[in-house]
């Protein structure tokens, strides 16, 4: 997200983000040598788009100053690595526990998940909306036979499941429980498919 700012409001954010108590218009203005003014139309554009939040007042003798600092979403939007521990998780696990159990325990996983967004079993379009929530960017498509089938375009851990398959079991899980089903993976990203397609089976 921080690539779509110009050069400005990314300078800003860095400030930010090493003045964790928060930063004053005049200290960002002489921080990014821009003007008041300038200072007060980024962070206007930041609050708008919820990665920058007014802090504490500080005192001065004067007028206090108001403090802006970054909010969760905008350190969000810095350099993590989340994918990195959990590949290092997943060699550990499975060397401790063997890849059948690994496997055991990602689809018990995902139907954990499952329970926890629903308590009785839902149709295709439920299940999309779920997905959905978590990043998948999935539509309920219909077939020339009239057999709906489930087509998600982003695989929310791609990259970690083409390092670790298993992951994939994970995914089944989670839709095969919402949808008291199997669940046939017809086409999947990590083999090379445009698309990861799932179609619910009785």
């Amino acid at each position: 997200m921080l690539e779509g700012l110009g050069r400005t409001q990314q300078d800003l954010l860095n400030a930010l983000l090493h003045h964790a108590g928060g930063m004053s218009i005049d200290e960002l203005a002489d921080h990014l040598a821009v003007t008041r003014t300038a200072v007060r139309q980024h962070l206007a554009a930041l609050e708008r788009d919820g990665l920058v939040l007014r802090g504490e007042t500080r005192p001065t003798g004067r007028r206090p100053e108001q403090l802006y600092r970054l909010t969760d979403h905008a350190r969000e939007q810095f350099p993590r690595h989340y994918q990195l521990l959990a590949s290092v998780l997943i060699d550990e696990v499975a060397g401790i526990i063997g890849p059948e159990a690994l496997q055991t325990l990602m689809r018990s996983m995902g139907r954990k998940l499952a329970k926890d967004r629903e308590q009785h079993s839902v149709d295709e379009a439920r299940i999309v909306q779920h997905m959905n929530q978590a990043g998948y960017e999935a539509e309920v498509f219909f077939r020339s036979s009239g057999e709906p089938e489930i087509v998600a375009h982003n695989c929310v851990f791609h990259r970690l499941a083409a390092a670790h398959p298993v992951v994939c079991e994970l995914d089944l899980a989670l839709i095969g429980e919402l949808g008291g089903a199997e669940v046939e993976h017809g086409e999947c990203m990590v083999r090379g498919g445009q698309v990861c397609r799932f179609k619910l089976r009785s």
